[in-house]
C-alpha cells in the first residue's frame, strides 16, 4: 500500500514539473513556445492572410504592428507578405521584442525593439555550398528533361539564359541532345534548399558542342567559352523563351488570311497572348505603333545598322516610344493577334540594309574576352571544370560532335 501511494506521488510530482516547464500551443503549422521570460511564435503566412491577421490571431498590440511597419518601410513593405513565407515573433513582458520574416530564399527581415523604438535590418540567408552534378538527354524540352520541381525549372532557366546567345530553346533543340551541368547546391542544416550558380555547362545540340564557364574577375562574374571569349553577343538568338515557332522563314508562305502565297520575311513564334517580348539587342526605337498587317509593331535600329521588327503585339510596353533607347532583353511589348493574324503569335524579323534575312542563319560576333592578365587563372578553372564535366555519365551514349568555335 505504501509503495503504491509513493508511486502515485512520484507521478503527480513529475506531471507538475512538466506543466511548469512546458508551455506549447500548436495550431496547424503555427506554434508558440515559452522560453524563460520570453514566448516565441513560429508560423507561416497563409493564403489571403495579412500581418494584421497574424497579430489579431495571437492577440498582439496593433500599435506595435504600426511601429514595426513604420520601421521596416525603407527595407521591405510588410503589407506585401507572401503566403508560404515563415515568420518568428519573440515576446517579453513589454510586448514584441523581435520580429523576423523571410522575404525570399536569400534574405530575412529582422526587426528588434530598442530603447528608442524598433529597428529594422535585412540579413542574408547563409547557405553551405556543395558541388552538384546534373546531366540528361532532351526528350520533349529542357524543362521536362530536368524534372518537375521548382528547382529543376529554375535550373533550366539558368541554362537557357547562359546559352541564349547561341541556342534558341524554342527551335534548336533536338531529341537526343545531351547536357551536363556543374552547379552549386545550397544547403541549410544539412538539407538541400536550392541550386546556386551554374559553374560550368556543356550542351550538345544537333551534334555541336557548346560549353560555358562562369569566371569572376574584379568582383563581376560572366560566362565564357573554352577560349575565354564572352558568350554574350550583340543579339539574343530569340525574342521569346520556351515557345514553339509556328512557321519558319520562307519566301513562299501561304498567308492564312490573304489566301495567297507571298514572302514571309521572318519567324512566327506561337505563344499565349500577353507573353513578354524582349528586344534581342541594344538599339533605338524607330517605330512604335499600329502599322497595317503588322498590327501593333515595334521596330528597333541597332548600332550595326540592322533593324528588328516585332509585330502583332497585343500591347506595346510602357515607355516604348519612337526615339527612345532600349537595352538587350528589355520587354518591349506583349504577344497578341493584332493586324493580319489568325491567333496570338509574335512576328519577328531582321532586316539588313532594309532587306529581310533569315534570323536563324545569322552569325553574330561575340563580346569581349577574359583579359590576358587573368587567362592563366581562367585556364586553370576551365581545366578543372572540364575534368568534372568529363567524369559525368549520361543516361544514353552521347554522339561525337564538333566543338563550337
Amino acid at each position: 500500500m505504501k509503495k503504491s501511494l509513493m508511486a502515485v506521488c512520484v507521478i503527480l510530482i513529475a506531471l507538475w514539473i512538466m506543466r511548469g516547464n512546458l508551455s506549447l500551443v500548436r495550431t496547424g503549422e503555427q506554434q508558440a513556445s515559452g522560453q524563460g521570460d520570453c514566448k516565441e511564435i513560429d508560423g507561416t503566412i497563409r493564403k489571403g492572410e495579412t500581418l494584421s491577421d497574424v497579430f489579431k490571431k495571437w492577440k498582439l498590440d496593433a500599435g506595435e504592428l504600426f511601429r514595426i511597419r513604420e520601421a521596416s518601410a525603407s527595407i521591405h513593405r510588410l503589407r506585401e507578405v507572401q503566403p508560404g513565407q515563415p515568420y518568428k515573433i519573440v515576446l517579453d513582458d513589454n510586448g514584441v521584442r523581435s520580429f523576423d520574416y523571410r522575404i525570399d530564399d536569400d534574405s530575412i527581415l529582422c526587426i528588434t525593439r530598442r530603447q528608442d523604438g524598433f529597428c529594422a535590418a535585412r540579413k542574408t540567408v547563409q547557405y553551405q555550398k556543395r558541388i552538384e552534378y546534373v546531366s540528361g538527354v532532351i526528350g520533349d524540352n529542357l524543362v521536362s528533361s530536368l524534372g518537375n520541381t521548382r528547382d529543376d525549372l529554375l535550373l533550366a532557366l539558368q541554362m537557357s539564359d547562359i546559352f541564349s546567345w547561341d541556342i534558341d530553346f524554342t527551335t534548336d533543340l533536338r531529341k537526343g541532345d545531351v547536357f551536363k551541368v556543374v552547379v552549386e547546391g545550397l544547403y541549410r542544416n544539412g538539407e538541400f534548399r536550392k541550386y546556386g550558380d551554374v559553374l560550368s555547362a556543356e550542351f550538345v545540340n544537333n551534334g555541336e558542342v557548346f560549353r560555358a564557364y562562369r569566371f569572376e574577375q574584379d568582383g563581376a562574374a560572366a560566362y565564357y567559352d573554352a577560349e575565354g571569349r564572352s558568350l554574350k553577343k550583340a543579339f539574343l538568338k530569340a525574342p521569346l523563351s520556351f515557345r514553339r515557332i509556328s512557321s519558319g522563314f520562307s519566301r513562299g508562305r501561304f498567308h492564312p488570311i490573304l489566301k495567297t502565297y507571298r514572302p514571309h520575311h521572318g519567324l512566327d513564334y506561337a505563344a499565349p497572348s500577353g507573353t513578354p517580348v524582349s528586344a534581342v539587342g541594344d538599339g533605338k526605337i524607330v517605330f512604335a505603333g499600329h502599322k497595317g498587317q503588322f498590327g501593333n509593331l515595334v521596330i528597333i535600329r541597332h548600332p550595326n545598322g540592322w533593324k528588328t521588327y516585332y509585330g502583332h503585339l497585343s500591347k506595346i510596353g510602357k515607355g516604348i516610344r519612337r526615339g527612345g533607347a532600349v537595352g538587350q532583353g528589355v520587354v518591349i511589348g506583349r504577344v497578341g493577334a493584332t493586324g493580319l493574324a489568325t491567333g496570338p503569335h509574335l512576328h519577328y524579323e531582321v532586316r539588313i540594309a532594309n532587306r529581310p534575312v533569315n534570323p536563324l542563319a545569322l552569325k553574330l560576333p561575340r563580346g569581349g574576352s577574359v583579359p590576358k592578365m587573368y587567362m592563366t587563372e581562367f585556364e586553370h578553372f576551365r581545366n578543372s571544370m572540364n575534368i568534372r564535366l568529363a567524369s559525368m555519365a549520361t543516361p544514353v551514349l552521347a554522339f561525337a560532335g564538333k566543338t563550337n568555335k
